[in-house]
């Protein structure tokens, strides 16, 4: 477990307005719209699909999305990226939405019990690695590294997916560590490494790849006993459903699991 946080904490908001979902806000941009007629299938009309999802998923699923429009004429796919945690309550509380693609089974869960989602698949795994600037200045090599007082760390809140892991990384390696800043979700906890405002983060590795070389992923054993599954289901009030299905479907296909394993993903 983290120790109490010794310089500042970032709540998680709990809250998404309609407009903020229907505009694709979240980490990352959301995709580009398609302007051409919609098929047919959709009954006339362009049809918008709303999918929200993790933010270590915001590379490949912004690239699905785009392979979606150019397969479905007339469709526009729109994203809200962050915190698993954060976008469970949100559908929840009612945000309207047609996909859910979540970066642990415990967030999936929360919209599974409140009736929302049903049958969700597990797509991909993700594992963890200890992000360090390129030139790694504080001489990081190993997750003991990160117990040291002087070593300025930035993990994620632990009650999102990447928090939650680098709980039972750390508690599998006997750990406990100070943490100088807690992120509401992976994406922000790589940019403090990223901007130079601290020495290391617990990220996913994926995270890294996506990086392009801006950080240094460091293995470390502990992680094999941190791996998230990540789950996808068409939620069951989806206003598009038809899309919404298809859209799990090239997820799910070789096309999808070609994406995401390019990106650093496990195959489940």
């Amino acid at each position: 477990m983290f120790r109490r946080l010794s310089r500042r904490a970032v709540t998680v908001p709990l809250a998404l307005t309609l407009a903020a979902v229907l505009s694709g806000c979240g980490t990352g941009d959301p995709a580009p719209a398609a302007s051409a007629p919609a098929p047919a299938a959709s009954g006339g009309g362009a049809t918008t699909l709303t999918v929200l999802a993790a933010a270590s998923l915001t590379g490949t699923f912004t690239e699905l999305g785009k392979t979606f429009e150019a397969a479905h004429p007339g469709t526009t796919v729109r994203f809200s990226f962050g915190s698993s945690a954060t976008l469970a309550q949100q559908i929840v509380q009612g945000a309207p939405a047609d996909v859910f693609a979540a970066a642990s089974p415990a967030t999936m869960k929360t919209v599974t019990d409140a009736s929302l989602a049903t049958g969700p698949t597990t797509f991909v795994r993700n594992a963890l690695q200890i992000a360090v600037p390129a030139d790694n200045p504080a001489k990081v090599d190993d997750l003991r590294d990160l117990a040291d007082p002087k070593i300025k760390v930035a993990l994620c809140a632990e009650q999102v997916p990447c928090g939650a892991a680098a709980v039972k990384a750390l508690d599998a390696a006997g750990l406990k560590i100070t943490p100088v800043t807690l992120e509401q979700d992976v994406k922000a906890t790589l940019t403090k490494v990223e901007l130079g405002e601290v020495d290391a983060a617990l990220v996913y590795k994926t995270d890294v790849i996506a990086s392009g070389g801006k950080v240094r992923g460091i293995d470390f054993p502990e992680a094999e006993k941190a791996i998230n599954d990540y789950p996808i289901a068409v939620l069951s009030d989806a206003p598009a459903p038809e899309a919404a299905r298809r859209f799990v479907d090239l997820v799910l296909s070789q096309q999808g699991r070609d994406v995401l394993a390019k990106a650093g993903f496990q195959t489940p």
